[in-house]
């Protein structure tokens, strides 16, 4: 009677362990699948923080074909061709991020920078009215203020400009497209104020140096400012001043600083040499 009764217990046992045995085969493939899932984003992440832009493209590309439903790698690819100075190709990528279910505010910020990129002003714009007013971050702001800019709306511009700098814990860059605005307009001791403003935040920032050089020739003020440079950027430097001089009729200081440029950089200054020649 015992050999009756063991045998439906063992099979009983042996259903259950196959059920257990199923169950534990599907967690483990969802687990592999959430793993290569984190796996692919990581990837993703590095080849548009350290990858080449071209490698980055193909990369994306190959990756939105395989699975052509991931927003992850249509996004990816829209931002890499934006690094390799591929933006109106990134235009078309970025409409169909934006109409992708799982799309966020910042994808249609970033197709706004698309489009000022390939000088599409009215698309940029049209672009940024559809973000919601609440919706505040320092990449919006920065381009609300450029897209002022185009429009020549100056006080627009400012109130943007601001905002934006106000938004960022690195502000050089905003700060240096807002000086260069104020440029523009001939604002040029505003212009000043803001290059120097952002080459405290950022003392290395070459083209906040040149564009604040600008602004003091502007003002027929012919000397280098205060700040940190090497000898190639003085000499560099000097060059952009003595051109500015010379289109502003002060010919004679013009080719002086040439003379000072040539002098100044370490090796053959091609710039300078032929600049100083076409005076002669």
């Amino acid at each position: 009677m015992r050999q009756v009764w063991i045998a439906p217990v063992c099979l009983v046992g042996l259903v259950v362990l196959s059920g257990c045995s199923q169950g534990m085969h599907a967690q483990t493939a969802r687990a592999i699948d959430s793993v290569a899932e984190i796996d692919q984003e990581n990837m993703a992440e590095m080849m548009l923080a350290v990858a080449d832009p071209r490698e980055a493209v193909q990369y994306f590309t190959t990756a939105s074909q395989a699975q052509p439903d991931r927003i992850i790698f249509r996004r990816g690819l829209a931002r890499s061709l934006m690094r390799a100075g591929r933006a109106e190709e990134s235009v078309p990528i970025w409409r169909e991020v934006v109409a992708h279910p799982e799309m966020v505010e910042d994808d249609r910020i970033e197709l706004a920078e698309a489009f000022i990129r390939s000088n599409d002003w009215p698309q940029a714009e049209a672009t940024l009215n559809l973000v919601p007013p609440t919706y505040e971050t320092y990449n919006r702001y920065r381009l609300e203020a450029m897209v002022a800019d185009s429009r020549q709306q100056w006080d627009r511009a400012d109130s943007f400009y601001e905002i934006a700098s106000g938004l960022t814990a690195t502000p050089a860059g905003v700060l240096n497209n807002w000086g260069y605005s104020k440029l523009t307009r001939g604002d040029n001791r505003g212009a000043e104020r803001l290059f120097t403003e952002a080459l405290r935040h950022d003392p290395s920032m070459f083209t906040a140096k040149n564009n604040l050089v600008l602004a003091r020739a502007a003002q027929r003020r012919y000397e280098l400012p205060l700040v940190e440079m090497t000898q190639i950027e003085r000499a560099e430097l000097l060059h952009t001043m003595a051109l500015a001089a010379i289109r502003q009729g002060d010919v004679r200081t013009g080719r002086s600083l040439l003379q000072d440029a040539i002098a100044t950089h370490p090796q053959h200054f091609d710039a300078a040499v032929n600049a100083l020649a076409a005076l002669q």
